[in-house]
């Protein structure tokens, strides 16, 4: 399954220029991580909320994705809970809840770095069932 998941990110070009390596694909969970290059951030040093909210949205589809199929973002929300200052970002989903065309999907960001990680952002979000 991971390598299936693999072969979809690599088919993502946005994906693909930001660096993102897809880390854990299984059923009802995905991770999805960044190494934080100078291009990811913003002028105060820290990753662009932008960069934080594409992770937490590509992960919440692939992880509502492992359970539909082919699947796009219907909807997301997030919070960001303190500046993403560190190496590397990743996005932990899981499914809370699905039907036969959509899934809920909750997201947790994390910065890491000099031996720390720390929550930077929390996502949910309704992924529908592509097609």
């Amino acid at each position: 399954m991971l390598e299936f998941g693999r072969s979809v990110l690599e088919a993502q070009p946005f994906s693909r220029l930001l660096g993102t390596e897809l880390v854990v694909f299984e059923q009802g969970r995905a991770e999805l991580a960044l190494a934080l290059q100078p291009e990811h951030l913003q002028q105060h040093g820290f990753a662009h909320g932008g960069v934080v909210s594409y992770l937490a949205d590509n992960a919440l589809t692939f992880a509502g994705g492992s359970v539909l199929g082919d699947s796009v973002t219907l909807e997301y929300k997030i919070n960001y809970l303190r500046p993403a200052i560190g190496q590397r970002l990743v996005a932990r989903a899981r499914v809370t809840g699905s039907g036969k065309t959509q899934a809920v999907c909750h997201c947790d960001v994390f910065v890491s770095g000099d031996g720390t990680e720390k929550m930077c952002a929390t996502a949910q979000g309704t992924i529908r069932k592509a097609g």
